[in-house]
């Protein structure tokens, strides 16, 4: 069984499923607006698509004054709806729309969950993919899909259960703290409890793999994930995320990859 708690928008997972033979999957996230529409996506996506292409549609007859307008319609209308049931398709078709229009296609809340990211003005984005959603709607035929906090794996996970981490990471500047993808935030006392919760699944003989940012890109001294996971395997690998606002001064940085296993089994 494939587990993957914080699963958000699902790369890794999609990679996985398509590359391998998955019987069985479980997705978490406490983000329960995607939840959502991950539901939407498995049980009702012929509708979810009917919303999205009279989105397409109106949008793209649009100026960018109106395109604008429009955009703000939607995240208002978005921020004020609840969740009618455990598959809105309407609201789903919101939050896909949002994605595909708002700046860089980021999701980040305020503190009272309210989505606030402006405005992208892209002239004609793709806003409903229905080849990729039907993709999508088959791969997760095989998926249950919760909403909540990542502990709730603990009841699906065996020893025969492979379980990806791949939380929100520690902001490895002071400047570069973008916790917003939920109104809870991710502390360091979080991230000590995500380490102790894998030790609790590897005592279970889960394999668990994580992924996180490298302190010591600013700070070699820095040694919070190492100490946190010395029973564990730590690796550096190089990633293509930048964290300097100047472009002049950008550069390469490491993440850090962190397993409970060697080629020959659980720690």
């Amino acid at each position: 069984m494939y587990v993957e708690p914080f699963v958000g928008g699902g790369a890794v997972f999609f990679d996985v499923m398509q590359k391998f033979e998955i019987k069985q999957a479980v997705i978490i996230d406490i983000n329960k607006e995607l939840i959502n529409c991950y539901r939407c996506i498995k049980v009702n996506v012929k509708n979810l698509i009917e919303e999205l292409n009279m989105l397409q549609s109106t949008y793209s007859k649009l100026d960018e004054i109106k395109q604008s307008e429009l955009f703000y319609r939607v995240r208002n209308r978005y921020n004020l709806a609840t969740i009618e049931n455990e598959m809105d398709y309407k609201k789903a078709a919101d939050f896909i729309f949002l994605n595909r229009t708002c700046f860089n296609g980021l999701y980040r809340v305020n503190s009272k969950g309210a989505f606030n990211v402006p405005f992208g003005k892209y002239k004609n984005p793709k806003i409903c993919d229905e080849e990729n959603l039907m993709q999508i709607h088959k791969l997760l035929q095989r998926v249950r899909i919760l909403d909540g906090d990542y502990k709730q794996c603990n009841a699906y996970v065996s020893d025969k259960a492979f379980v990806y981490f791949d939380p929100p990471y520690r902001p490895i500047t002071m400047t570069q703290s973008f916790v917003g993808y939920s109104k809870h935030g991710f502390s360091d006392n979080d991230q000590i409890e995500l380490a102790q919760f894998s030790e609790q699944l590897t005592k279970k003989g889960c394999q668990v793999l994580l992924s996180n940012s490298d302190p010591k890109n600013t700070d070699e001294y820095d040694n919070f994930f190492d100490e946190l996971y010395k029973r564990f395997n730590v690796s550096r690998v190089n990633a293509k995320r930048m964290i300097n606002c100047h472009a002049d001064k950008r550069g390469g940085v490491t993440e850090i990859v962190v397993s409970n296993y060697e080629w020959g089994g659980v720690i």
